[in-house]
């Protein structure tokens, strides 16, 4: 497999990095001056720092995926492994959610803490081609490290909207204290630019991802075709299992609709464009 660094993708992540960081250096100059909310900023920080050292652990229990053995999923543990050996990576942690969703993601702060998983959905949904090629696109996630972006960018994000959501009551209750506005408005436009952010890399990352599985399988088709196959499965899921599952839109390989209005607040690009562009890659190919 020839491995070609994708600059576009490493650009974007790193100046939507540069730019987090900045806004947040700002956001806690801002807080600063109300010992009270800069306080609870410095605990949750703590916290999201845990959460970035366990987060593939904690992503895998949060969607109720349970790490299986070789035993349990023979075929699934050698189709990754040797994916996992055409695209020079160490081999990750299996796991499998029970869950109609057809759907897959891969957590992990680095490629050697990564894990991929799956729901039994998608396996019952998928045929080998297909399936190959869904591991291989999370595999693409992995050899970018884009995951580990996408969770410290996910943290700062969260700080932002949980002082927007309880900065009134971290700042004595006072809810007429202009201060504790000043400091909650500042939270907010925080927030959403944090937003805006990491949905354009996340949109980006997918069409990445899907170039890169293509490399590793050397069948864009094959992955295609998946795409098309879970896109047209989720609306047969019910409705329970869509809400249940729906905040972890950006690690999906496909969201689940109907959490976001508008292309802008999208956390992936329409199926159809990438099908479009990995058709594009079939014939370059």
């Amino acid at each position: 497999m020839k491995w070609k660094a994708d600059w576009g993708l490493r650009g974007r992540m790193a100046l939507t990095m540069f730019l987090l960081f900045a806004l947040y250096i700002v956001f806690i100059g801002v807080l600063s001056r109300y010992a009270s909310l800069f306080g609870i900023v410095l605990v949750m920080g703590s916290f999201s720092l845990a959460q970035f050292f366990f987060s593939d652990k904690l992503t895998l229990w949060s969607m109720g995926a349970k790490e299986v053995s070789e035993d349990e999923y023979p075929e699934l543990h050698r189709m990754l492994g040797r994916l996992s050996q055409q695209a020079d990576l160490p081999k990750p942690k299996v796991a499998v959610v029970d869950s109609r969703v057809p759907n897959a993601f891969a957590t992990g702060r680095s490629q050697n803490s990564a894990a991929v998983a799956v729901t039994t959905g998608l396996l019952k949904t998928l045929d080998k081609d297909e399936l190959e090629g869904v591991l291989a696109h999370e595999l693409a996630h992995v050899k970018n490290r884009d995951m580990m972006v996408m969770t410290v960018a996910s943290f700062l994000s969260t700080i932002a909207f949980l002082v927007v959501r309880w900065g009134w009551w971290f700042g004595g209750g006072d809810e007429d204290s202009p201060q504790v506005w000043v400091a909650i408005l500042a939270s907010l436009v925080v927030w959403i630019v944090s937003f805006l952010l990491i949905r354009a890399l996340s949109r980006y990352r997918e069409f990445a991802a899907d170039r890169g599985g293509a490399t590793i399988t050397g069948k864009p088709s094959a992955l295609a075709s998946a795409l098309m196959t879970i896109d047209s499965g989720m609306s047969k899921v019910p409705k329970k299992d869509v809400r249940e599952q729906s905040e972890m839109n950006a690690f999906f390989i496909i969201p689940l609709k109907g959490d976001f209005i508008g292309k802008v607040f999208s956390t992936h690009p329409s199926t159809e464009a990438r099908v479009e562009r990995l058709r594009q890659l079939e014939k370059e190919m």
